[in-house]
């Protein structure tokens, strides 16, 4: 049996067993690593920010095949056929959806009238607030060691900043691997952890070996927050790309983030007049200058090129710096397992 603190807020908001949340990586999180997660006891998410609508309806019959067991779905609030994608969730009876960045009180009044649990992903404790006000019914808190688009909050003093001011579930992200960092989460308040480079670097993960040996191999301080791949801070691996586009500059980098964004359109087969508004719809709501508007685009297609097509020379490698303490790739089963068992010895030697 577990540990009773192991039983937590979120258990029961979710439905799983354990207080642990896969992250939905774009490219990443597919129907076999969310469904494996789901089955494990945790709560599994499906990265759809990344998929046609077709494609993600396909995704979740997928899953619905591979697990009967509570998933969630991470949507991106700017695409333009964002309540499409609500509806689906709707209909299909999905258990959470995830944001990566606020959704709005449309959507969150829609899904939570539909019962889906709404969970986006914050930095920042006004952020917090501000979502809560809206509905929202649980929030990941992500600190600067977190992978991908990252605030500038250590996790050890975001975690209890947002949980003194919001009185929802609280799930800590950013630098978790292990048990131990579930207790030091649950300490700092925090409801669970949600991991996505620990996740990332299982068997279930669709990345390409190779690309996983490259995570496995970076030290702690190989790592950067860097804008240059999509105007926004974004932590990846250190590699030469990753240079070079530091050192060419927001104009520089303009053409070919423009020709990338027609590749995208020609790999996901979106039309042209889909691209134009999506992408007037992601300047609309995040207030994008042109030049900035085509780097966002631009950013699906580099990481696709590693983490997809395993291209490392032409793509980026979003992570969190935990990649550097991470030395094997388990099954999704095993990691779990072993995360909740040291878990339960750490509170064991506290004397909890």
């Amino acid at each position: 049996m577990t540990h009773p603190t192991l039983h937590t807020r979120i258990c029961d908001l979710f439905g799983v067993q354990y207080p642990i949340v896969q992250t939905g990586m774009g490219w990443v999180s597919g129907a076999s690593l969310t469904s494996a997660t789901s089955e494990a006891g945790a709560l599994g998410i499906l990265a759809a920010a990344t998929m046609t609508f077709d494609e993600l309806a396909d995704a979740i019959a997928r899953l619905k095949d591979r697990t009967t067991k509570p998933f969630g779905v991470n949507l991106r609030a700017d695409q333009a056929d964002i309540m499409d994608r609500v509806r689906l969730l709707i209909r299909e009876k999905v258990k959470v959806a995830s944001f990566a960045q606020a959704p709005g009180e449309r959507v969150v009044k829609t899904l939570k009238d539909a019962g889906v649990v709404t969970m986006p992903t914050i930095g920042a404790r006004r952020h917090a607030e501000k979502v809560q006000a809206w509905g929202v019914d649980a929030v990941i808190a992500q600190g600067q060691e977190g992978g991908g688009h990252t605030g500038q909050i250590p996790t050890s003093i975001l975690i209890p900043d947002v949980v003194s001011a919001i009185d929802i579930p609280v799930i800590g992200a950013g630098g978790f691997r292990d048990g131990r960092g579930l207790v030091a989460a649950l300490a700092l308040g925090a409801s669970g952890i949600a991991m996505g480079t620990r996740f990332l670097l299982t068997q279930e993960s669709q990345v390409p070996e190779h690309v996983k040996q490259i995570y496995l191999d970076t030290k702690p301080n190989g790592t950067v927050v860097t804008t240059a791949v999509d105007g926004y801070p974004q932590r990846v691996i250190r590699t030469k790309l990753i240079d070079q586009l530091e050192k060419a500059g927001a104009i520089a980098r303009f053409p070919k983030a423009a020709m990338n964004a027609l590749l995208l359109m020609k790999v996901t087969g979106t039309s042209l007049l889909a691209l134009i508004k999506e992408g007037l719809a992601m300047k609309k709501n995040q207030e994008l200058t042109w030049s900035q508007l085509a780097m966002a685009a631009n950013a699906p297609m580099l990481t696709k090129a590693s983490m997809v097509d395993g291209k490392v020379e032409a793509g980026i490698l979003p992570t969190g710096q935990v990649t550097g303490v991470i030395d094997e790739v388990p099954s999704v089963a095993q990691l779990i397992e072993r995360v909740v068992s040291e878990a339960e010895q750490t509170l064991a030697r506290l004397g909890a």
